[in-house]
């Protein structure tokens, strides 16, 4: 089992203690937890939560997720109607062992009025620590698996195929190796819900007023995306009117420029995270970088890593690939690696380029021997865009875009077509990001 997880973690207000516990504990133990939500003990529907923490298994995102409601059953059921997810409630380590062990299961659903916290936190080590290796498991698992889209997969009629049929689908596959049938369909588009856990809805214009980040807030609350960057001013604004729902307030550090001195740096991140910052994106010191100064940019990123670690808080090491060769990408994500920061990004948008689809592969190959997430950013406005970031390796996106992006989703998911989408991975850091 590869060390450190990612780990998508979430709960209902019955479940919300249970949760805090558990994400503290895993957080001891060097994983990387994605809080979906809730973050207080206000009253939510725990399908929707249960829905987040399953898409980010099913895509990638997580090696494994949790999820703590009253029962553990009705989070199961949701989880389960996620294609690629196997969910379990287990309520003691044995019920967790065979779980993974028999079948591969990959979200744990707990139940807060069935276990203790220290029950629950045995478990979790269970189920994390346990893998599927007999060969027999491993068949009945993909048995499991084939019935998402097999023959017999719910709702679909089972039918028998005659030998014209049969004649006539090998005439048609002999036709589209000759090149004589269509091309073939565009993938279908992600479900809204797991494009809106990509984005970091961001606004950073130095013109932007208390009624902008208001807006800005609004809309997060409509689409729920994973955070709303901000300048640090409007940290405790955002803080303010995002209470309640799973979308994290994320402040940027050192920024546009990153020459601050990494004293100022510490300073500025733990001021943001009092005032309620949940993710910080820190720009390095890029001239220190291109002066091969590796002692001081490690030094830099570690003086803000070391201050979200202090708080459990996520922490982004923006590195402006615009104004870098690709050795000095590559050396920028080593350090970032090095100084134990959780993802590394592109772009603030304020340079002469935004992401490229070519820098966000680059860096996530680099960044992979240690599992850090990359954030693309600058020049992202399409839903073209998006998908073409994250094929190449971005798992969070920051956009300005965010609310058209949505609405292309949107309109994909209901088989309009969607006009004026522009290339993939064109963005030129015009938007400010």
């Amino acid at each position: 089992m590869k060390h450190p997880l990612r780990l998508a973690l979430g709960a209902d207000h019955g479940g919300f203690a249970l949760k805090t516990h558990l994400a503290r504990h895993l957080h001891s133990l060097g994983h990387r937890v994605e809080d979906c939500g809730t973050h207080s003990t206000e009253a939510v529907d725990y399908p929707k939560i249960a829905q987040d923490v399953a898409a980010l298994v099913a895509s990638g995102h997580a090696d494994f997720g949790v999820m703590v409601d009253g029962a553990g059953i009705g989070s199961a059921m949701t989880a389960n109607k996620v294609s690629g997810v196997r969910a379990a409630a287990c309520y003691t380590e044995a019920l967790a062992r065979n779980a993974r062990e028999h079948n591969d299961a990959n979200v744990l659903t707990l139940g807060a009025g069935q276990v203790s916290a220290e029950s629950a936190q045995a478990i979790v080590e269970v189920f994390l620590s346990t893998e599927c290796t007999a060969e027999r498991h491993r068949r009945r698992v993909q048995m499991i698996a084939d019935m998402d889209t097999g023959p017999h997969a719910a709702g679909t009629p089972r039918t028998d195929v005659s030998a014209e049929d049969v004649a006539r689908i090998a005439e048609r596959v002999k036709r589209l190796l000759a090149g004589g049938g269509q091309a073939p369909q565009a993938a279908p588009p992600m479900p809204p819900a797991q494009v809106a856990r990509l984005i970091d809805h961001t606004l950073l214009k130095p013109e932007a007023t208390r009624s902008d980040i208001d807006r800005l807030c609004q809309e997060a609350r409509a689409h729920l995306f994973a955070s709303v960057c901000v300048n640090p001013t409007y940290v405790r604004q955002a803080r303010e009117a995002l209470r309640g729902i799973t979308v994290k307030v994320c402040c940027v550090v050192g920024f546009p420029l990153g020459a601050q001195p990494p004293e100022s740096k510490a300073l500025e991140t733990r001021r943001a995270i009092r005032e309620g910052a949940r993710e910080i994106d820190m720009v390095i010191n890029i001239g220190a970088l291109k002066s091969k100064d590796d002692a001081l940019v490690l030094k830099d990123i570690r003086a803000v890593v070391e201050a979200c670690r202090e708080s459990r808080v996520l922490s982004k090491v923006i590195l402006e690939t615009a104004l870098l060769s690709d050795e000095e990408k590559v050396r920028g994500c080593e350090l970032s690696m090095k100084a134990g920061a959780d993802f590394v990004k592109t772009s603030t948008g304020f340079s002469s380029k935004g992401a490229t689809v070519e820098d966000v592969a680059l860096m996530a190959r680099t960044v992979a021997p240690k599992h850090l997430g990359v954030k693309a950013a600058g020049g992202i406005r399409t839903y073209a865009d998006l998908v073409a970031m994250v094929k190449a390796g971005a798992t969070r996106v920051g956009a300005s875009s965010s609310v058209t992006i949505m609405e292309e989703v949107a309109a994909a998911a209901s088989g309009k077509r969607v006009p004026g989408v522009s290339a993939p991975g064109a963005g030129d850091g015009k938007e400010r990001y």
